[in-house]
């Protein structure tokens, strides 16, 4: 028999992954609590005890996609490497793994932006994070926070996984190179 706190993980897990799907598929403003509890196959009260509303689900699929990668940007972090492949594989983890849940997906952009909108101490949590970790890397605040500001522009125009990758591979080598 499975312990409660296991139970209530597995539930959260589910409602947080339901919720990204939906989310990317139909847009934050148009997904509803139904919508999630449906895809998560749980009922909409029991949902309502996992989370107070949309916009709490909505941070806490933003803080999954990325507390899940830190483990491995740890490990990175660590390594006895160069600067440009520390850096490199941390924007790999980073900034592409989450790329490629987005490619694609109708609404990834508008997902973006609710997450900002919405969310704004979550995404605050994890860029202090990630600028942590490239000045780690780079070895001093300016040079992240000039690297940082630049991957940013990156994106704009929302480009293929592999134009990203060249692109930050173009990044990579012109701060670490």
């Amino acid at each position: 028999m499975p312990r409660i706190e296991d139970r209530d993980r597995e539930r959260r897990r589910a409602i947080v992954d339901a919720a990204l799907a939906c989310f990317l598929q139909f847009g934050y403003a148009k997904t509803s609590l139904e919508d999630i509890a449906r895809r998560a196959n749980l009922s909409r009260p029991l949902l309502y005890q996992k989370f107070a509303n949309k916009d709490a689900i909505l941070a806490a699929v933003h803080d999954s996609v990325f507390a899940a990668l830190y483990p491995r940007l740890d490990a990175v972090l660590a390594a006895r490497a160069s600067t440009q492949a520390r850096l490199a594989a941390a924007c790999e983890i980073v900034l592409l793994e989450p790329w490629k849940l987005l490619e694609g997906a109708p609404m990834a952009r508008e997902f973006h932006a609710a997450c900002a909108t919405l969310a704004p101490a979550v995404v605050d949590k994890h860029r202090k994070k990630w600028l942590a970790a490239v000045r780690q890397i780079l070895g001093d605040r300016l040079s992240a926070e000039v690297f940082t500001l630049a991957l940013d522009g990156l994106t704009v125009d929302t480009p293929s996984m592999a134009v990203l990758r060249k692109r930050i591979g173009a990044l990579v080598e012109r701060f670490a190179g």
